[in-house]
């Protein structure tokens, strides 16, 4: 095989099959970095908004402040709601993100295969 019979087939093989797949590793490893932060954020909120409950509690001495223990763990109810509710929606984009762009490099895969094979 001549050098540049070699050399075609090295770059024809990159952009066939290396370059895609090095592109799918690069998409996957961003995914699951943003994933992964945005679930250590999620249980970083919960676990100080539930030591701050707790906290709260330890300080009931009377019926008021029963009342204002009582209150506050309404008050947390909401917001781990809410910020529960934000983490699934923020999840659900990554989600959707991930999708399109792989849809997209499998598209872009099909597209650079296709001369190839002719």
């Amino acid at each position: 095989m001549s050098q540049a019979t070699t050399q075609q087939a090295t770059e024809q093989l990159e952009s066939t099959f290396v370059a895609p797949a090095r592109r799918l590793g690069a998409l996957n490893l961003d995914y699951t970095e943003k994933l992964v932060a945005a679930q250590f954020d999620a249980v970083r909120a919960l676990t100080d908004l539930g030591l701050s409950q707790a906290r709260g509690w330890l300080d009931v001495r009377d019926a008021e402040g029963l009342k204002k223990a009582v209150d506050a763990q309404q008050k947390a109810s909401q917001d781990m709601g809410e910020r529960l509710r934000g983490d699934a929606e923020k999840i659900m984009s990554l989600s959707q993100e991930y999708v399109r762009e792989s849809q997209k490099l499998a598209e872009d895969g099909i597209k650079a295969a296709t001369p190839a094979t002719k």
